[in-house]
C-alpha cells in the first residue's frame, strides 16, 4: 500500500521540496523528458503553475540560477521517501507541433509521443517512442493518425481535454494502463539542459541541426561533445537527417539517458532542490500534468534509484508498421499488434501484459467499427448470408454479401488499417496470418473484405 502525504503539511514544512516538484518530475523523466520539447498553448496563461502551485513571477535578478548554483548543491538537503507502490506506474509524455502552434489557427497536434514506464518492485524502467503518423482507433472518433487524438481532445473539448484523449488513444493502441501524462514545453527542456550544464552526447555522425531563435544552422560532428540546451533540443527535434522520424525518435532517446546520466554522475539532485524556488519560478508553466505534487516527488526519488543498465528502451519502427494511405491521401503507418506487442512486453517487462489492450476482442473490434463485406466463393448456398447475419451478432458491421470467384481458402483484405478487426475475424474464422493480407485503398467500398472459401463450408462455427 503506498504511503499517500498530505499535500499542505508537507509543503509548508518542505517549502524547498515542494517548490522543485518541477524539477523532481524532470528527474523522474531523466529517462523521458526530451520527447516533450514542444512549446506549450498554455505558458504564461494558466492561473496555477505545476501540480495546482500558483505561478511565481519570475525575472528578478536574485530568481536567476546557474549552472554552478546547481552544481554546487547542498549538503542539508533531505529527499523525502521514494514511490513504495507495488504496482508499475506509466507515464505517456507528449510535445505539440511547434508548426501548428506558430500557425495559431486552433489546437496543435503531438510531434512526439513517448511513453515512460517504472517498475518499483524490480527497480526497471522502460520508454517506448510512438510515431505520430501511427494509425489508431480514436475513442469517440474514426480512425486517424495517432498524432491527432490531442488536437481532437482540445477541439471538441472531450473531458481532461487533448492529453486525456490521447492519453486514451495509446493506452488502447499500444495495449498498457498509462496512469499519467505529461506535456512539456520548448523553453522549460532549454533552459533545465543550461541547468545541468549541458548534456553529453556521442553523435554517430555529422549531422545538420537548426536551432530555434536567431541562431544559425550548424553541423554536429561525429564524436563525444556536450551540447546546451537549445543544440540539445536542435539535436532531438531535427527531422531531415536520414532514417526519418524513426532515427528522430533515436535521437530523442539518446538526450534522454544523456539527461539522467548528467544528473546521476555529478549528484544534482540536492542543487536542484536547493534552488527550487528560482527553478520553479522560471519553469512552473512549462509544464502540463495530472500528476500531484506528492507522487511527482516520490516516483522522481524511485526513479533516481533506478540503475542505468535497468533502463529498457525502444522505437516502433519500420518492422512493427506497414506504410499506407490515409483516405485524405496522407502518409500513415499501419501498426502490426503482435510486432509492437512484443516490442512494449521487451521493453516493460519480462513477461506479457494482459491485456492486450482494454476490453474483450469483440469490444475492440467494435471500437474500430470498419465497414465490412463478404465476397462468397465458397460454393455454399446461402452460406454468406449466414455468415453475416452471426458476424453482425457479435458486433461487426457487415453490410453486403456479393458473389466472387470460387476459392478453397478464406482470405481477409484491409484496406484502411483495421488490426484488432483482423485479429478478432482470424481467431473466430482459423485464418493463419498468412492469410491476411493488406491492400490498402481507401476508396474501397469496404474497410475490411471477407473473401469466403471452400474451407469455410466444411469448417465453421456458425450457430
Amino acid at each position: 500500500m503506498m504511503r499517500r502525504l498530505n499535500p499542505l503539511p508537507f509543503i509548508r514544512a518542505n517549502r524547498r521540496v515542494a517548490l522543485i516538484g518541477l524539477m523532481l518530475f524532470i528527474a523522474l523523466a531523466a529517462v523521458a523528458i526530451p520527447t516533450a520539447y514542444s512549446w506549450s498553448l498554455y505558458f504564461g496563461s494558466a492561473p496555477t503553475g505545476l501540480f495546482g502551485l500558483p505561478n511565481i513571477a519570475a525575472g528578478t535578478t536574485e530568481q536567476q540560477v546557474d549552472a554552478q548554483d546547481i552544481a554546487q548543491g547542498s549538503p542539508d538537503i533531505v529527499l523525502p521517501p521514494a514511490w513504495d507502490g507495488a504496482e508499475r506506474v506509466t507515464i505517456l509524455i507528449m510535445g505539440l507541433d511547434y508548426r501548428d502552434w506558430s500557425a495559431g489557427e486552433g489546437p496543435s497536434r503531438t510531434d512526439s509521443m513517448m511513453l515512460l514506464s517504472v517498475d518499483p518492485v524490480s527497480k526497471t524502467a522502460g520508454m517506448l517512442s510512438i510515431p505520430r503518423d501511427l494509425w489508431a482507433v480514436i475513442p469517440g472518433f474514426t480512425p486517424n493518425k495517432i498524432n491527432t487524438a490531442y488536437y481532437f481532445g482540445e477541439l471538441y473539448k472531450v473531458p481532461g481535454g487533448g492529453p486525456e484523449l490521447a492519453r486514451r488513444t495509446v493506452e488502447q493502441t499500444i495495449g498498457v494502463p498509462i496512469d499519467y501524462y505529461a506535456q512539456i514545453d520548448f523553453s522549460a527542456f532549454i533552459r533545465f539542459i543550461d541547468l545541468l550544464g549541458g548534456v553529453k552526447i556521442d553523435v554517430p555522425e555529422r549531422i545538420l541541426i537548426d536551432p530555434l531563435g536567431e541562431r544559425a544552422p550548424l553541423h554536429l560532428q561525429p564524436g563525444i561533445q556536450v551540447l546546451p540546451g537549445d543544440l540539445a533540443l536542435a539535436y532531438a527535434r531535427d527531422r531531415y537527417s536520414g532514417g526519418g522520424d524513426f532515427a528522430r525518435a533515436q535521437r530523442q532517446q539518446q538526450i534522454v539517458l544523456g539527461i539522467r546520466d548528467r544528473i546521476m554522475e555529478f549528484n544534482l539532485l540536492p542543487g536542484l532542490v536547493a534552488n527550487a524556488p528560482a527553478i520553479y519560478a522560471e519553469l512552473s508553466s512549462g509544464i502540463r500534468t495530472n500528476l500531484s505534487l506528492t507522487d511527482a516527488i516520490q516516483l522522481a526519488v524511485l526513479a533516481a534509484q533506478i540503475p542505468r543498465a535497468e533502463i529498457a528502451y525502444g522505437v516502433i519502427g519500420e518492422q512493427d508498421i506497414i506504410y499506407g494511405r490515409s483516405p485524405d491521401d496522407l502518409a500513415i503507418l499501419i501498426p502490426v499488434p503482435d510486432r509492437i506487442h512484443a516490442l512494449r512486453d521487451s521493453i516493460f517487462t519480462n513477461g506479457a501484459l494482459s491485456p492486450l489492450t482494454p476490453g474483450s476482442p469483440a469490444e475492440r473490434m467494435a471500437a474500430e467499427a470498419p465497414v465490412i463485406g463478404i465476397q462468397d466463393g465458397s460454393g455454399s448456398s446461402s452460406l454468406a448470408a449466414r455468415t453475416q447475419e452471426y458476424l453482425n451478432t457479435l458486433g461487426a458491421q457487415v453490410v453486403q454479401v456479393f458473389s466472387g470467384p470460387a476459392s478453397s481458402q478464406t482470405v481477409l483484405v484491409d484496406h484502411t488499417g483495421n488490426p484488432h478487426t483482423l485479429s478478432f475475424l482470424a481467431e473466430l474464422m482459423g485464418i493463419p496470418s498468412s492469410r491476411i493480407l493488406h491492400e490498402f485503398d481507401p476508396s474501397h467500398a469496404y474497410e475490411v473484405e471477407i473473401r469466403l472459401g471452400s474451407d469455410w463450408a466444411n469448417n465453421n462455427s456458425l450457430p
